[in-house]
């Protein structure tokens, strides 16, 4: 149908420019020398405004319109429905945004980004406050584009996980705050397992050689993908056929290169994954926050934490580093690698406390969006709310208020409730997996991956945003989303 292909090609025009733009971010975050700063914030502004302005064409509500009796037409599950159902709800969204408000968000983002680079380092909270708050006051007028709407986070929200609200996000985190605080109190009460040996010297380009071969292994695909070094990890793609992450490395931990690269090929294999024939249109991404974040941490925690996988990596990983780890059973490292004990840094913080991690910042998000708190304060709140629900206090805001990019190169709102929708999908996902392949766990044990990444893609990845993600969940599950799956994989690992 000619409207049709009409429509396809206006939407991959939007497509270009807003992978044009990612491009410009990876760079920015990788290679780009400080100097570049404010001149890649008018770039990637102006690479946005132009696909805002281009998807908000009345010509584009138009052809939608008229596409309506085609829609209508199609089985639910084809391409051609899904990409019309899809590309209606975002345009229905845009055109609620000036291009205006657009450029002027992303020329802030990007300077604020540089900012934190900064004071991060620095400690220097002060520095990238003024940043913050203007990013707290763009985030509330980006909720008044949406009056409807019962709290002022939700459209960010609505907008990262399409179908969740502040009203059941918070429920969802009441429900696993019962469940996890006995749990919780319960393993750090038993004799904390030594994880000293995590911390001997290893020399990060052999650590980085490892990391490579353990995520190709897993399914991430380099003829598709690459690695490089950035402040903060991230996963970004440019099409099925190019996606990227981007790592840290510390020579006096092992596990933060190790699994940031599990964790960030989790959300590469996902983008890789997207069926071929999606790509250029609104479908081919992930289909949410919080079930990007199920790949990123069922490949990292359930898998890569596994017992199992390490039956096959461990012996590798004695020969890339045998002066350090020569002396260590596997036992005891796998006893280390998922040690449970109250922490400062939410990446590299243990599966069971990790959730009181993002709770803490999603209940301090909320706070300044509903002008209960006010930035200057953010910093005595956040340590206050550690030493209530971790019981430790950050010794500065480098490793407080300052440690994740998401406040500071994001719009308020939607920045950290999916990582644990994430945490809980994934063990439904895998649980989903294992009934329909029983031997998946012996499959690891012999460094056999592609039965589970296979279940996956056909399960998950291919289908992109076709379907919204609580569907597509419970399409590939059989189940709406629940917490039982996570709280029993949990107490199965740690045996409580």
């Amino acid at each position: 149908m000619e409207k049709f292909r009409e429509l396809k090609e206006r939407l991959r025009i939007v497509y270009d420019l807003n992978k044009a733009a990612n491009v410009l971010r990876w760079d920015q975050t990788t290679h780009m020398p400080p100097g570049g700063a404010a001149s890649r914030g008018r770039q990637i502004a102006t690479l946005s405004r132009l696909a805002h302005e281009h998807f908000t064409d009345p010509a584009v509500g138009q052809l939608l319109e008229e596409l309506r009796p085609y829609e209508e037409s199609l089985p639910y599950d084809s391409d051609e429905a899904a990409l019309l159902r899809v590309a209606r709800r975002d345009y229905e969204r845009a055109v609620r945004v000036p291009s205006a408000f657009v450029a002027e968000m992303e020329t802030h983002l990007a300077a604020s980004y540089q900012a934190w680079a900064r004071a991060r380092p620095a400690n220097d909270f002060r520095a990238v406050a003024p940043y913050l708050e203007r990013t707290l006051e763009l985030s509330r007028e980006y909720a008044s584009f949406f009056p409807e709407s019962r709290h002022v986070a939700d459209p960010q929200i609505d907008l990262n996980d399409p179908g969740m609200t502040v009203d059941l996000l918070r429920g969802l985190f009441s429900r696993l705050r019962e469940e996890l605080r006995p749990l919780v109190r319960e393993l750090t009460s038993r004799p904390a397992a030594d994880d000293s040996f995590l911390h001997r010297r290893f020399p990060v380009e052999r650590q980085w050689e490892f990391a490579r071969q353990v995520i190709a292994r897993c399914g991430y695909d380099f003829s598709r993908g690459r690695m490089d070094t950035t402040l903060h990890p991230y996963e970004i793609s440019f099409s099925p056929g190019d996606v990227r992450i981007a790592l840290r490395a510390r020579e006096d931990d092992l596990g933060e290169l190790l699994f940031g690269a599990i964790h960030e090929a989790g959300h590469a294999m996902y983008e890789q994954g997207v069926a071929p024939e999606l790509e250029g249109t609104p479908l081919a991404r992930g289909a949410s926050s919080g079930l990007h974040e199920s790949q990123s941490r069922l490949w990292e925690n359930v898998v890569g934490r596994s017992l199992g996988f390490w039956k096959f990596f461990y012996p590798q990983l004695q020969a890339v580093f045998p002066e350090q780890l020569g002396d260590v059973p596997l036992e005891a490292f796998y006893r280390a690698i998922n040690k449970v004990e109250p922490s400062l840094i939410r990446t590299s913080a243990d599966e069971v406390t990790y959730n009181l991690h993002v709770i803490i910042r999603f209940d301090l998000e909320m706070a300044l969006l509903e002008g209960e708190l006010a930035v200057r304060d953010l910093p005595e709140a956040w340590n206050e709310r550690y030493r209530q629900d971790l019981g430790v206090v950050p010794p500065n805001d480098r490793d407080g208020v300052l440690q994740d990019s998401h406040w500071y190169d994001s719009l308020l709102g939607g920045n950290f409730h999916g990582y644990t929708l994430g945490n809980v999908m994934a063990a439904q996902f895998f649980e989903a997996a294992r009934r329909a392949h029983p031997e998946i766990p012996e499959e690891i044990e012999r460094g056999e991956f592609a039965p589970l990444h296979r279940w996956l893609v056909e399960n998950v990845y291919r289908h992109g945003r076709k379907f919204m993600p609580l569907e597509l969940l419970e399409r590939a599950t059989g189940r709406p989303l629940e917490v039982e799956p996570y709280i029993r994989y949990l107490r199965e690992k740690y045996g409580v």
